[in-house]
């Protein structure tokens, strides 16, 4: 990912984490380097063994306390310990008052020093969630993602093959929009793919022949979503008679995305076939999957079986019944 620094997360989720700004200012600058905070704690008292030096640290309320009852110079001592050239930024909770020798170290350093409205706990627990997050796998893609039936489905191919024109009869259908052209792909807690389109172009589409479009004016609010998890990814390609087109669907297919499998069909695009509904189609079938039911292993179960009892119940198989009984039973002329 691209460098993310303390003035990023300040003007990112500084409203949401009630940060407010008390020292270090010219510090914002500061690159964080890990997605992780952690509170001082056995630091503090001056074994550094194992003390973090690339995390945001916390100060809770027992920290603030502790550093009260140390005299000026072991304050002093201490927090010159701790904080070095690669600490992003010393966040304190409770909007608690730091003491003025971590305010003055912080400013000779350029280390940004906030305060937050919430408690310690809850703030170590929402801001490791919002830094793993930041810092999560990503990447953009070329093609529209849709939601259908709850499933978000990313629909690629070549330039001209109908990506654009499939979305578009999709959320004629009520179906909703999450991005055109540019998808943006995150990888969310390191099970899932996200993904969701730019600023700039959200909730607008390019059709040829039309120009730009906004499907939220054009279709209500309702036919448009921020950001979609992507369950499956259809190719549309032209249909070339010389290729061959899987007709059973026993075979599970994936193309690999951020190190994710994702559940991936190709679908031959020529005159005359409903790509909409087809996609509606693929959509429904994976939502039947995921709970289990298999449409093509369910035919193939039932054409095995049939095959079974055709075999069972041929003339060969009646003669070689009888034989076998014969030698079973001995009571065959043949001294068998």
């Amino acid at each position: 990912m691209t460098a993310y620094y303390v003035e990023d997360l300040y003007r990112q989720h500084g409203e949401r984490l009630g940060l407010e700004l008390v020292a270090g200012k010219g510090g914002l600058r500061r690159r964080i380097r890990v997605p992780e905070a952690h509170r001082p704690g056995l630091s503090l008292s001056g074994y550094l063994k194992s003390h973090a030096k690339k995390r945001i640290l916390i100060f809770g309320k027992v920290e603030i306390e502790y550093l009260r009852d140390l005299d000026p110079q072991t304050r002093i001592g201490r927090l010159e310990a701790i904080l070095g050239p690669y600490t992003p930024a010393v966040i304190i909770a409770r909007r608690f008052r730091p003491p003025k020798e971590l305010t003055q170290i912080c400013d000779e350093l350029q280390v940004p020093v906030m305060r937050a409205s919430m408690t310690t706990m809850n703030l170590l627990s929402k801001l490791t969630h919002l830094l793993t997050e930041e810092f999560a796998p990503s990447m953009n893609c070329h093609g529209t993602l849709v939601e259908v039936f709850g499933v978000g489905v990313l629909i690629q191919g070549d330039s001209s093959v109908g990506k654009s024109e499939a979305a578009l009869g999709l959320i004629e259908r009520g179906h909703r929009l999450i991005s055109d052209d540019i998808v943006k792909v995150r990888k969310r807690e390191g099970i899932y793919l996200e993904g969701f389109g730019a600023d700039l172009t959200r909730h607008h589409m390019e059709i040829r022949g039309i120009g730009i479009i906004n499907v939220a004016h054009l279709y209500g609010a309702v036919c448009v979503r921020d950001y979609k998890s992507i369950d499956l990814v259809v190719k549309l390609e032209a249909w070339d008679d010389q290729s061959f087109y899987d007709r059973v669907g026993l075979e599970e297919k994936y193309c690999d995305m951020l190190g994710i499998k994702v559940p991936h069909h190709v679908l031959p695009v020529k005159p005359g076939r409903d790509v909409v509904l087809l996609l509606e189609t693929i959509a429904l079938n994976h939502r039947l999957k995921a709970m289990g039911y298999n449409s093509a292993k369910e035919f193939n179960a039932k054409l095995l079986e049939m095959i079974s009892i055709k075999q069972k119940t041929s003339p060969g198989a009646r003669v070689r019944d009888m034989f076998h009984e014969q030698v079973h039973t001995g009571s065959g002329e043949g001294g068998f």
